[in-house]
């Protein structure tokens, strides 16, 4: 009798769920492209590759760093250099750091970040009954002699400049104004995280309102608005601090920024298939902006969203899986 019954105590054991290879514990961050990120790799990590995934909050920053280097968190997902200035060399051994953070590649995402103004202040609107107010705001140079388009009951006598909304991602841009010879003329706003920042957005171009204010690129803003970049003096290494003995003035345009990903070596040395996994990743803009838009707008479950484009787009994300 015990013999028979071992064919069916084979097929039951085959049912049951393969154990774990493991737990990855990743950096969930506070902005909506790192959230797609972070689910993209969370699905592909347990249904494709077996591990457990643990995410964990935290505004990206210093902290986050920290967290990575001793082993709290195993990795960051889609870092933005000019947002990592201090910590890349303090960090990061390819940019003079002590290692205690591994560099894992560039994740595909290509940043562009600026100060932007509703393009019906350089040209009008007339199917929204909008003149011109500013027809000849092309750069930083032209917003001193602007201010006062952009006063406020707030502001004062000052015009109002919204600046990066979440002061941990260290824009630098209280710098910037200053040495740009701005702050007579202007007041910076911050208003404290991403959904307030766009809510303003709408707010002022539904009224048809001026406004100049701090956005980046890839994001569903450029979708949904009509926005013009104003030019800045050009990026330098010097500018932003890259050039020993030079002090930084952040006096200028941001880097392009080339995002890339992070993790804690022990872990690498442990998990050497899930850090081939994550130098794998190459997620275009096009690709990631569209599921941006599809939560941030349309409003749509985040997993939703992300299952949507995996099913859509396999043979993008079956090829960072490593063989």
């Amino acid at each position: 009798a015990p013999a028979a019954e071992a064919p069916a105590e084979e097929e039951a054991a085959a049912a049951l769920p393969a154990e774990p290879k493991g737990l990855i514990k990743l950096h969930e961050g506070d902005w909506t492209g790192n959230l797609v990120d972070v689910k993209l790799v969370e699905i592909i990590l347990i249904e494709e590759m077996g591990y457990d995934v643990e995410t964990t909050f935290m505004p990206s920053g210093p902290g986050v760093w920290a967290a990575v280097a001793a082993g709290d968190l195993d990795m960051m997902l889609e870092f933005w250099p000019s947002y990592s200035a201090a910590e890349m060399p303090v960090y990061l051994s390819e940019f003079g750091g002590d290692g205690s953070v591994d560099y894992l590649g560039e994740f595909g995402v290509v940043g562009n970040t600026g100060w932007y103004v509703p393009r019906y202040m350089i040209e009008g609107d007339p199917s929204r009954g909008i003149e011109a107010t500013a027809p000849d705001l092309v750069s930083w140079e032209q917003l001193n002699q602007y201010s006062d388009l952009f006063r406020t009951p707030e502001t004062g006598a000052k015009g109002r400049l919204v600046i990066c909304p979440v002061i941990a991602w260290q824009c630098r841009e209280e710098d910037k104004a200053a040495n740009l010879g701005l702050l007579d003329n202007y007041e910076l706003v911050i208003l404290g995280s991403e959904f307030a920042h766009w809510a303003e957005l709408d707010a002022y171009y539904s009224r048809g309102d001026p406004l100049v204010i701090y956005a980046w690129e890839p994001h569903w803003v450029h979708a949904k608005y009509d926005l013009v970049e104003l030019e800045l003096p050009p990026y330098t290494d010097a500018c932003w601090g890259a050039v020993e003995g030079v002090e930084a003035t952040y006096a200028c345009d941001w880097p392009t920024d080339l995002t890339f990903s992070g993790g804690n070596p022990d872990f690498g040395q442990e998990f050497p298939e899930v850090v081939q996994f994550i130098r794998n990743i190459k997620l275009p803009n096009d690709e990631q902006a569209g599921m941006i838009l599809a939560v941030d707008v349309d409003e749509r479950d985040l997993e939703e969203v992300v299952r949507e484009w995996m099913a859509e787009n396999e043979s993008i994300w079956r090829a960072w899986i490593p063989s």
